[in-house]
């Protein structure tokens, strides 16, 4: 009895879960005026419609079979399955006119949640339902953290739209926090464990199997992520126009696409100013520099420093002067809005110093949130790495020495995703996510 009363107080905190995270992506979609629907607010990506019908559709594909259902719209099953990352060229060249009608869009959404949250909420699943080898607890997890994703790139996305196309949604006033002090950190040598077991009763996806441990020789790693202040200084220099910053391809990327500053920042008679989600602000100069991973390498160049690899930024972040390695930066308590900025407590990113009660054993601050980080690791599999057989593309696709690992999380990652084996992972001439960087000495 007691195993079935656990069964069913995991499946019912799942259910709450997955409620949340609809919670999260409907109020993106709400904030949008009628007009900005079928926009495609980055040229590499779909327009806004087929996120609307993408999350339900993933949800549907991934769990109607598993739980008993018949397709009732195959044409939107397809149609809405798979997003797009051009690597290269070849950007979607579709027309608004090319997608079905919005209220038919909605129509499919509210029948798809219907009906799961009908057979879910039944009781009459066990926690063996699913695909081999995957209980179907293991893909309400996929289903949560593939929804709660899209709530933080749809998110990005939709911060490049204009402002008139949005209606604003409260924002935490803007923290305060001392002038930030600029400097690095000792790091001394010591072992990592990067990755998860096979056996772990923690939820993963595929490319955080399998767990190794790696010995990292002492370095040094900036106490805080880089500010808009000192990216100011990399400008002011020409960092933008002397190749010596960057590599061949990155340099031709920056002329062919005429990039000349980071993509949230604007240049008027007056001087810089950044674009927030709602509004527009003089540069904030000690909130992170949001760039892609070729102008944070540039950077990088620029102060005679490098962007640290996964397993240096992991030591940096969990790794303490004993044996051990801490659950989060700060030890083993859950993240809580005192300790960092994420799971969607702000819109906005805050001073890179504003959390010292959220910062690791090392003393580095804002290892999670306010910013995701670039490693200077390609994306590839750990040893043992195996696909899930429900989402054989979901890591694989991607492992074509063309995307870097990004770690730690932004404004917009929800909780969940904070654990020390999440790994996220962009092109390296991707300028619209939230992620900013920090330099480790040569």
């Amino acid at each position: 009895m007691l195993a079935t009363q656990n069964v069913a107080a995991v499946r019912q905190d799942l259910l709450g879960r997955i409620s949340d995270a609809r919670r999260r992506s409907d109020e993106l979609f709400r904030i949008l005026s009628p007009d900005a629907m079928y926009e495609r607010p980055i040229a590499e990506r779909h327009r806004v419609v087929f996120y609307v019908g993408h999350l339900e559709a993933f949800d549907w594909n991934l769990l109607h079979e598993n739980v008993g259902l018949k397709p009732f719209h195959s044409a939107f099953d397809r149609l809405f399955a798979f997003g797009i990352d051009p690597v290269g060229g070849g950007l979607p060249t579709d027309q608004p006119s090319d997608w079905p009608e919005l209220a038919e869009v909605h129509d499919y959404v509210t029948t798809i949640r219907a009906a799961l949250d009908k057979k879910l909420g039944g009781g009459n699943l066990d926690s063996d339902s699913g695909t081999p080898g995957f209980p179907i607890d293991t893909l309400l997890n996929v289903a949560i953290e593939h929804r709660l994703m899209h709530a933080e790139t749809l998110a990005y996305m939709l911060h490049q739209l204009p402002l008139n196309q949005k209606t604003p949604l409260v924002n935490p006033p803007n923290l305060l926090a001392p002038p930030v002090v600029s400097e690095m950190v000792e790091i001394p040598a010591g072992r990592v464990t990067l990755g998860l077991l096979r056996n772990s009763a923690i939820f993963g996806w595929d490319n955080e199997y399998e767990a190794y441990t790696a010995d990292i020789p002492a370095f040094e790693i900036d106490r805080y992520k880089i500010t808009n202040r000192q990216f100011l200084d990399f400008i002011n220099a020409g960092g933008y126009e002397t190749p010596g910053f960057w590599n061949e391809d990155d340099w031709k990327w920056k002329n062919g696409s005429r990039i000349s500053h980071p993509v949230f920042w604007r240049k008027t008679e007056s001087g810089w100013f950044y674009r927030t989600m709602f509004e527009e602000l003089p540069l904030p100069l000690d909130w992170p520099v949001y760039v892609s991973h070729a102008e944070a390498a540039a950077y990088a160049r620029f102060v005679q420093k490098a962007l640290p690899t996964e397993e240096q930024w992991h030591r940096a972040a969990y790794g303490t002067r004993e044996a051990r390695e801490n659950t989060y930066p700060w030890g083993s308590a859950s993240p809580t809005s005192n300790l960092g900025n994420f799971d969607f407590e702000r819109w906005n990113p805050v001073p890179v110093n504003a959390f010292p009660a959220g910062q690791s054993a090392f003393r580095v601050h804002g290892m999670l949130g306010n910013g995701w980080e670039w490693t200077s690791t390609v994306f590839s599999p750990f040893a043992g790495f195996g696909p899930f057989p429900f989402y054989r593309g979901y890591s694989a696709d991607f492992f074509d020495g063309k995307h870097f690992v990004m770690k730690g999380g932004s404004a917009r990652t929800a909780a969940c995703m904070l654990r020390p084996t999440f790994r996220n992972w962009f092109q390296p001439h991707y300028q619209y996510v939230y992620s900013g960087f920090r330099c480790v000495n040569c």
